[in-house]
């Protein structure tokens, strides 16, 4: 049964969180990418009458149905808002970026960035797979990892801001380059401050020798 026009929306019922699409929303289903939530149906499985969102992903123009009590659960969220497009491009550009030298630990650790469904998760994921390509190739899963998380960043955000694919991948690169940047510039700080430091330790540590020398 469809939902009365008059009636487009539906809110998750109090035992199943605090959520609300409208038919036409915007929202990102983790892994699947950007999708337009299209109609609003009851149906009655086993007795059991429950909301089904019918979502349209854009990618692929495939219909996915997710119920409306498992939303929370499947990490279902709102497209970011403007605000939020600003926020993104700050993070990707901050020069902050997390890198396990273990392939399992980091592997593991962007895998559950990557199942959150977070735009700001994946930025993470897009940092620091990227920096690590720089250096090193990446296995066949971590490749496939990086492109996942790009195409869906960039596939939100041109939605949101209504520019093509192509620009915003470009706005993206630019802002992983000033995060690189940022990156080695900071690393020559600590590396200069290092050897600062450890040129003031071995004066100190020598001066009491060449007193007692002069003694």
């Amino acid at each position: 049964m469809l939902f009365p026009e008059r009636d487009r929306s539906y809110h998750q019922p109090s035992n199943g969180g605090n959520v609300t699409f409208q038919v036409g929303d915007k929202v990102i289903y983790p892994n699947h990418g950007l999708g337009i939530v299209e109609r609003i149906e009851e149906k009655t499985i086993l007795g059991t009458t429950c909301g089904f969102f019918h979502l349209r992903i854009v990618s692929n123009d495939t219909t996915v149905l997710v119920p409306v009590s498992n939303v929370e659960g499947v990490g279902l969220r709102k497209a970011i808002s403007d605000e939020e497009v600003v926020r993104l491009f700050t993070l990707l550009s901050d020069g902050k970026i997390d890198n396990h030298q273990n392939w399992k630990g980091r592997f593991k650790d962007n895998s559950d960035k990557m199942r959150t469904g977070s735009i700001y998760d994946m930025a993470d994921v897009l940092k620091s797979l990227t920096f690590l390509s720089k250096s090193k190739s990446l296995s066949f899963r971590e490749k496939r990892m990086l492109d996942r998380a790009r195409a869906l960043i960039v596939s939100e955000v041109s939605e949101v801001v209504r520019e093509k694919s192509a620009e915003v991948e470009e706005k993206v690169d630019r802002a992983l380059e000033r995060c690189f940047m940022v990156k080695a510039r900071n690393m020559a700080r600590a590396s200069a401050r290092a050897k600062v430091a450890k040129a003031v330790k071995a004066t100190v540590i020598a001066a009491p020798r060449r007193a007692a020398r002069a003694s």
